[in-house]
């Protein structure tokens, strides 16, 4: 009996060892992200390792605020919050593969049911640099749309337009990259259009009769050209995809983007045709009631014009303006044809760097105002949408880690 217990004990041993899972790293001797940096050399300069020409960044991002918020001219409270807090990672592995990583601690975490992801997650793709022609980009991306919000660092935007805070600019998928010359560029993407189930992107769901997408996808065709010895920047950008079974959905989307010595300035036009209400701004004009369902046939119309002027190498100050407008283009159920919305932003921002030698650290005061002019159509729904103010003081700071 001994004998068999010490058998089966040993057996079970050897199933429990076989059971442990494999690591990739330590059985395959797969460099690890250091080792790729640095080369091992029997050079005493070096310390015994060789630093390579590779380029790596991890990078901590802050922008934190005290505000003051006002409705109707009316104050509300005043509270402290951190705007933003990201973490990002890129760099270049070799001549021809490179990596983007980046999470916002300001987003919920849930995973994406279409992705796979957490939502916190912006970027978290690979590229292929092909040739000095050609780049392939696989992964989660931001669309390539035209605008300059629509691509630059949120850390320079403070305010995004109504736009922009509702549409879903982060998605998985290919794009490749076409230069027809160093200062023209053809930008050709595949990725999701949404990035979870209809029930979560549509606040009531799908309207009754309206069946799943079985291939919810947004193609985007992208130039972009640069003039003037590169200080004029133009991006424009057509997008089309499908959001369910015969419903589809368009944009267009331009930047014009003005940049030498110490001024930015930019211009974009962004529209988007939709036969369901996928930014839900409509939709949510909806009073309480039983009969709520999402609107379709939406279109939105925004203009956001911005000029930073760096006046000092310590200061910085700009002014934006947005225009948008929100509607109908063919009356469905409770929604008629028409006008519903016309909102306005107005910005206004002093911002200070009291280190000349780290421009990563500033200290700003921010003011924004955000108007809104409901139609008849809108009141008809029980609409209700007040002017908002906002005072903000505040400090940025992006931390170098690595």
């Amino acid at each position: 009996m001994k004998r068999c217990l010490l058998l089966f004990a040993l057996l079970l041993s050897a199933v429990s060892y076989a059971q442990i899972p494999k690591t990739l790293i330590a059985e395959d001797e797969l460099p690890t992200l250091v080792k790729r940096i640095m080369d091992k050399q029997d050079s005493a300069k070096y310390d015994g390792y060789k630093i390579r020409k590779i380029r790596s960044h991890i990078n901590l991002e802050f922008a934190g605020s005290a505000n003051a918020y006002f409705t109707d001219g009316k104050f509300d409270e005043t509270s402290f919050k951190m705007n933003r807090v990201r973490l990002e990672i890129y760099g270049r592995l070799n001549n021809h593969l490179s990596f983007h990583f980046r999470q916002s601690f300001n987003k919920y975490s849930n995973p994406y049911s279409v992705d796979n992801m957490s939502s916190s997650i912006e970027y978290a793709n690979i590229k292929w640099h092909q040739s000095e022609k050609f780049d392939l980009v696989a992964g989660k991306q931001y669309l390539a749309v035209g605008g300059y919000e629509g691509y630059v660092n949120g850390l320079l935007v403070r305010e995004f337009s109504e736009f922009n805070n509702h549409f879903e600019i982060y998605q998985a998928g290919l794009k490749g990259v076409i230069r027809l010359s160093p200062d023209q560029h053809i930008t050709l993407q595949v990725t999701n259009n949404r990035n979870s189930v209809d029930e979560n992107i549509y606040m009531f769901g799908l309207p009754e009769g309206v069946k799943p997408s079985k291939v919810p996808l947004l193609g985007t065709v992208n130039w972009n050209g640069w003039f003037a010895d590169k200080a004029v920047h133009l991006m424009y950008s057509a997008s089309a995809g499908q959001l369910a079974k015969g419903k589809n959905v368009y944009h267009f989307m331009c930047g014009n983007i003005y940049k030498k010595g110490p001024v930015l300035a930019y211009l974009d036009v962004l529209y988007s045709r939709s036969a369901l209400d996928s930014q839900q701004r409509i939709t949510s004009l909806q009073g309480a009631s039983e009969g709520t369902v999402t609107a379709q046939n939406t279109q939105y119309l925004t203009f956001i014009a911005n000029v930073d002027y760096q006046f000092h190498p310590k200061w910085n100050a700009y002014l934006k303006g947005v225009y948008e407008t929100a509607g109908v283009y063919r009356t469905n159920g409770i929604f008629a044809k028409g006008r519903y919305i016309t909102s306005w932003n107005a910005q206004a921002c002093m911002e200070w760097f009291p280190f000349t030698e780290d421009k990563g650290f500033k200290v700003f005061a921010h003011y924004v105002y955000k108007g809104h002019t409901l139609s008849e159509n809108a009141k008809a729904l029980g609409a209700v949408k007040p002017h908002t103010q906002r005072i903000s003081i505040g400090i940025q700071y992006i931390i170098p880690v690595l």
